[in-house]
């Protein structure tokens, strides 16, 4: 991918991921905005890297948020483990299962 294509992949990930909506009034505030709008790309860039395959590696924040983020789960704490049950109906079940399977076989970085 050239180098534009991905500077502008980047500014449009930005605009869906908040930086157009700068909810707060005070100049440091929006810059405290503007540093979490900075951390969700990081994290939307680094995501589909380490955890997604297919066509999934390709999904844009909107598309990510639909399908990934909002899906029906329940965080069930037994013994000293903790369980995320997700809803069997969801279509993307599987991509979800699978991203969280390939993150948990990354090496510990600390």
């Amino acid at each position: 991918m050239e180098r534009t294509q991905l500077g502008q992949d980047r500014i449009r990930a930005a605009r869906a991921t908040g930086l157009t909506k700068l909810p707060l009034h005070d100049t440091a505030q929006d810059r405290i905005w503007l540093e979490i709008v900075q951390i969700a790309l990081d994290l939307l860039a680094w995501m589909p890297m380490l955890a997604l395959t297919g066509p999934a590696r390709l999904w844009e924040p909107k598309r990510l948020r639909l399908r990934l983020f909002s899906a029906a789960a329940q965080l069930v704490t037994t013994g000293r483990r903790r369980i995320l049950r997700l809803a069997k109906h969801w279509p993307w079940t599987d991509v979800i299962t699978e991203a969280l399977q390939r993150l948990a076989a990354l090496p510990n970085p600390g």
